[in-house]
């Protein structure tokens, strides 16, 4: 794997993800069980963390309408350090929590999330060719999701032997994540210049910012397009489930004993594992895995998921994502089979993810900044939707509503990928077609 400035460009791009999702993802993890204990201490503050969450992926999902508009303006990079900023801010908040400034940096960290996001799928594509699009995907997912192992394994020790969150142990872990997101923040400001001099793919990156807004609008009504938004759909509510539902779960389930509460933390860190490892195998091993396409390997992470959706089924009691309880489930609650569990969820999204990012950076090449951003609206609708219902429905519908959602997504995007290779092999039958007319012309000729 050559170490060229346009691949060293991705990997700066992922450690600077890294630092800044291992704030804000392990936030996300505890937000739930940190705010719980923060109503116990403030009679002033009835905020909730499934409402925050929701409210962030909804004017996330508003606001990608006009992320490709401020990237015509300011460039990836920029657009990128604005959204980073933001997610420091919302951090920041859990110091001293009030109602009103968490759900209104929540809004805030929205309309970041969509500059930032946006960028980054941008600049990705950017700096990969077709042939390494991939493979790039891979290994930013891989370092992306590297962020789980190291704020979780730090909430780990600081949640230990604590059945509440106390003032001093929230002051340390906020400090220290907003710090971290912060360096991140600063990565991205002194990311290099796109390297595509040597790229295949043409980007569309001389438009003004009202043309941007039309070019994504067309885009998401084509038909391969509209397919992959339900592919999209259920990335952000397994999204929501994964990254705050389930870790609460496990926090609110008194029958796996003192570590509830610590279980949160490794959650997050076999999240991570499953997140790392597919997205290695299926990026820096890109080449090789995807040789019969990308539908085989969605198919796999829709498997991955279905028996994880089948086992939390079974360990964990229906009330777990609302309010703490010592209900039975329908085996013996195991903490064990708790944390596989959070290895599979975390394998099957980087089967979905590494391969959704795989197509967009192909598919839709000419205009990744659209592409991204329809990717990310939907995505944040989903998860928008997945963390607001699961503050009023048990867990078995919400498996539920994963598996049916599982279903379609993994349908439509097996339809599109088939569409795709056929395309390809037609423009490749046809090259080879004008190639022999052309030669056998020149032949008669002589």
């Amino acid at each position: 794997m050559a170490l060229n400035k346009a691949f060293l460009n991705v990997i700066l791009l992922g450690f600077a993800f890294m630092l800044i999702f291992t704030a804000f993802q392990t936030q996300g993890n505890i937000q739930k069980i940190i705010l719980a204990s923060a109503q116990e201490e403030y009679d002033d503050f009835t905020g909730d963390g499934y409402i925050s969450l929701a409210i962030i992926y909804v004017t996330f999902s508003v606001f990608n309408w006009s992320a490709p508009s401020v990237i015509s303006l300011v460039g990836p990079k920029f657009s990128m350090f604005i959204g980073a900023i933001t997610y420091v801010g919302i951090i920041l908040t859990f110091l001293r929590p009030y109602t009103w400034t968490l759900y209104g940096m929540s809004a805030v960290v929205g309309i970041g999330a969509a500059l930032l996001w946006t960028g980054q799928g941008n600049y990705l594509t950017l700096n990969s060719s077709s042939a390494t699009i991939s493979r790039n995907s891979g290994v930013f997912w891989a370092m992306l999701q590297a962020s789980m192992f190291f704020g979780n394994l730090f909430v780990f020790f600081q949640f230990q032997g604590k059945d509440r969150i106390d003032t001093e142990t929230r002051v340390i872990v906020v400090t220290v994540l907003s710090v971290i997101c912060a360096g991140g923040s600063l990565v991205i400001l002194f990311l290099p210049k796109p390297r595509n001099d040597d790229t295949e793919l043409v980007v569309n990156e001389n438009r003004t910012a009202l043309q941007a807004l039309k070019d994504a609008g067309k885009m998401f009504f084509t038909k391969n397009m509209l397919l992959l938004c339900v592919t999209f759909l259920y990335t952000g509510i397994e999204l929501s489930f994964f990254s705050g539902v389930y870790g609460t779960c496990l926090g609110f389930t008194r029958k796996l004993g003192d570590i509830a509460t610590q279980l949160v933390g490794l959650h997050g860190i076999f999240i991570g594992v499953g997140e790392v490892l597919g997205g290695a195998v299926f990026g820096i091993l890109g080449a090789k895995t995807t040789k019969c396409g990308r539908d085989p390997i969605v198919v796999g992470g829709f498997i991955v998921h279905v028996i994880a959706f089948f086992l939390i089924f079974l360990n964990l009691p229906n009330s777990s994502p609302m309010i703490s309880n010592d209900e039975d489930a329908f085996i013996a609650t195991n903490a064990y089979l708790a944390l596989f569990c959070s290895f599979l969820l975390g394998l099957g999204d980087a089967c979905f993810n590494t391969q959704v990012y795989s197509i967009l950076g192909d598919v839709f090449h000419f205009d990744s900044a659209s592409a991204f951003a329809i990717f990310k609206f939907t995505q944040s609708i989903g998860a928008a939707a997945g963390f607001f219902y699961s503050s009023y429905i048990g867990l078995y519908i919400q498996l539920g509503i994963l598996l049916a959602m599982a279903v379609f997504g993994t349908v439509t995007f097996v339809l599109v990928e088939w569409s795709v290779r056929r395309r390809k092999v037609g423009d490749a039958d046809t090259h080879i077609s004008s190639s022999a007319s052309d030669l056998t012309s020149e032949m008669s000729k002589n």
